[in-house]
């Protein structure tokens, strides 16, 4: 039998919440480590053999899942510490020994304004129908964000709310709205499945936690066509890349079907990434924000995505702002770094070109009082 671990998950997850953290990491060999503002560092605990990761994570798992796992080589989770938070858990197979990643979830989910997102987020969230869409990498608040959107909704709209994720991450209650919230695996075997049988249960608003395969996307755009309000994610930087890749996962006969159905139903692409501060410690989120205007539609239909870009710039009355522009003016504002903005910039030259390369705060820094 082996040794057990001589630190217990939770307290793991304890201290974890106590630096502000945002992900414990496990694997054999190493100390835990923790994600911080973004970056890993490792901790000062023993090293974790391949028997006590196991001990450490099978216990939260049950014997399904783990039975899954043992199957599959990967399973998804949440596990829940009461009146801390909530872990949306990955397991999966490394060298041979079993690795798991878990992802803090706010028990609280935060409102549009607490998170500091742009105003037009609650406009997009009480639009009567369409497809609307939060993009970014893995990590860049995207399913924060939906929450957010959710909440809003079910603060102010008595809707039938549906979500369905893998897994459950933020829960919600019911406010003037009705919630029900589905886990994949445990409530449906599939968000494709989820969504075929959607219809019958009366939605108005419809959350897919992610469009991983084109039945997914397909049901999903229905859905939106048929007169409800479809959130979901996409691993996307921008709003023309996302609109590319959503045509190019169908077969090329049926490519061109898919972009009519995307310029009558697509409402708003919403295309985020973070960055660390310079102004305070934590991190800031940088948006771009595509609202489906009739410009926007025909670019869509007439396969012109790559003058998305130019259309979003000069749409800003409606809300619209390109990545670059708010990155521009976050660092304009002494939030974040020129160097770590240039590194997130869609086009670094012309970014570079509009910041004066990085000079435009040394020469703030060096300005006599009241030269500012």
């Amino acid at each position: 039998m082996s040794e057990k671990y001589s630190i217990p998950l939770d307290d793991l997850l304890r201290l974890l919440v106590r630096n502000e953290g945002s992900d414990l990491h496990m694997r054999a060999g190493e100390p835990p480590l923790f994600r911080i503002h973004g970056d890993l560092r490792r901790t000062n605990f023993p090293p974790v053999t391949p028997e006590n990761i196991k001990d450490i994570v099978y216990p939260i798992m049950g014997p399904d899942r783990i039975a899954r796992y043992e199957r599959d080589l990967e399973c998804d989770l949440a596990y829940q510490i009461k009146g801390l938070a909530r872990f949306r858990v990955n397991v999966f197979k490394q060298q041979d020994s079993v690795g798991f990643v878990m992802r803090l979830i706010p028990i609280r989910v935060q409102t549009l304004d607490e998170l500091g997102l742009p105003p037009v987020l609650k406009e997009i969230a009480t639009l009567p129908r369409g497809l609307v869409l939060v993009t970014g990498p893995t990590g860049s608040g995207k399913s924060t964000t939906l929450a957010a959107m959710v909440n809003h909704i079910n603060e102010l709209m008595p809707v039938h709310i549906i979500t369905i994720e893998d897994p459950i991450e933020f829960m919600h209650e019911d406010k003037v709205a009705a919630l029900n919230q589905r886990e994949v695996e445990m409530d449906t075997h599939s968000f494709a499945e989820g969504l075929r049988h959607v219809m019958r249960q009366n939605p108005d608003v419809i959350l897919v936690g992610e469009m991983r395969d084109n039945e997914t996307m397909q049901l999903a755009i229905t859905a939106a066509e048929t007169g409800h309000l479809v959130f979901s994610t996409v691993h996307t930087t921008d709003a023309a890349q996302t609109i590319d890749r959503i045509v190019d996962v169908f077969e090329p006969e049926r490519q061109e079907q898919i972009r009519m159905q995307l310029a009558v139903t697509m409402q708003a692409v919403i295309s985020m990434t973070l960055l660390p501060r310079v102004d305070q410690t934590g991190r800031v989120a940088a948006f771009e924000i595509m609202i489906a205007t009739p410009a926007i539609r025909n670019l869509i239909r007439e396969q012109k995505t790559h003058q998305i870009p130019g259309t979003i710039q000069t749409g800003a009355e409606l809300g619209m702002q390109t990545l670059d522009n708010h990155l521009l003016q976050l660092y304009r504002d002494g939030v974040v770094s020129y160097e770590m903005a240039l590194s997130k910039s869609s086009n670094p030259s012309e970014f570079s070109a509009r910041a004066g390369g990085g000079r435009e705060t040394e020469e703030l820094m060096s300005a006599a009082p009241g030269e500012v």
